[in-house]
């Protein structure tokens, strides 16, 4: 293994340069093997965890999804807290921002961002829990490469650009997880459910987030700064993939609806007029029946 782990830091090394030197010997940075074991074993879990749970009673985990939940929101809000207000200590630039003119509030983003690659694979439970109720419908392949994929990339970032540029997607999704997280956290109690609304505007909101970092990302590529400019390129293009991604999820799950919908009320209109219409039909036959027996 640890030959294994030298071999692949040297290639890294050789197509990305040195790392930076402040997060050495930090958990899970040292080497990309268990970020990569961990990625494996999540794809192993998501094509034969359905398989195992095919002929078994979904479990209903209720209690430790709110605890779940309840964790990540904190988490959360904490990590846009701490970035929000290392941002503003560090006086960052919000065009362009290297990884070695913000002193100590360098360090405090780098200390945070570590939290937020590390909260990437907490996540991974998201899917277990999907899993584990039988919720199968909901580990799309948005679900799963997005999953997937961001403990990966968090690696590579916090072994080269782990502050400056790449505190903006970071802030934004934190802020998304604070809303997401305490939907989810929420949804799980049955008596709340009537009163969770903003599912819809979470999506929404998920979306605006990805532009906005396009449009941020892109902002050092046109003014550029000291800021390696193939992770902005490399960061334009994720961003790209997914808008498209949940572009996708939001017409199938909200246009969709939303004119079926409009279809099972226009049936129903029909439905009614058709019934007041027979119940007058009906109604006119037993008067004519009347008069006839008069008769």
């Amino acid at each position: 293994m640890e030959l294994l782990d030298k071999t692949i830091n040297s290639y890294f090394d050789v197509w990305l340069g040195p790392r930076d030197p402040r997060v050495k010997g930090w958990l899970l940075l040292e080497n990309y093997t268990p970020t990569f074991i961990f990625s494996v074993l999540y794809l192993l879990i998501v094509w034969l965890g359905p398989k195992y749970m095919r002929n078994k009673q979904p479990f209903s985990c209720r209690g430790i999804l709110v605890i779940y939940n309840l964790g990540l929101t904190l988490l959360s809000l904490y990590m846009f807290y701490e970035l929000v207000t290392g941002v503003l200590e560090g006086g960052y630039n919000f065009f362009c921002q290297d990884t070695h003119s913000g002193g100590e509030a360098d360090m405090k983003i780098i200390r945070v961002l570590w939290w937020y690659y590390f909260s990437k694979l907490i996540e991974f439970m998201d899917t277990f829990f999907f899993i584990l109720r039988k919720n199968n419908h909901q580990i799309t392949v948005l679900h799963v490469y997005h999953h997937a994929t961001m403990l990966n990339i968090w690696w590579f970032v916090m072994n080269w650009v782990p502050c400056g540029h790449s505190y903006f997607g970071a802030t934004l999704n934190s802020f998304i997880h604070v809303l997401m997280y305490s939907y989810y956290g929420l949804s799980a109690v049955p008596a709340m459910r009537p009163y969770l609304w903003w599912k819809k505007y979470i999506t929404q909101g998920q979306l605006i987030q990805f532009v906005l970092t396009i449009f941020q990302t892109s902002c050092g590529v046109v003014w550029p700064c000291a800021f390696p400019q193939g992770w902005l390129y490399f960061q334009i293009s994720y961003m790209i993939s997914l808008i498209i991604l949940f572009t996708n999820f939001y017409i199938q799950t909200y246009n969709k609806k939303a004119s079926s919908r409009r279809k099972e009320y226009q049936n129903g209109s029909t439905a009614i007029v058709n019934g007041y219409t027979n119940s007058f039909s009906s109604l006119e036959n037993n008067v004519k029946q009347r008069k006839q027996r008069k008769d």
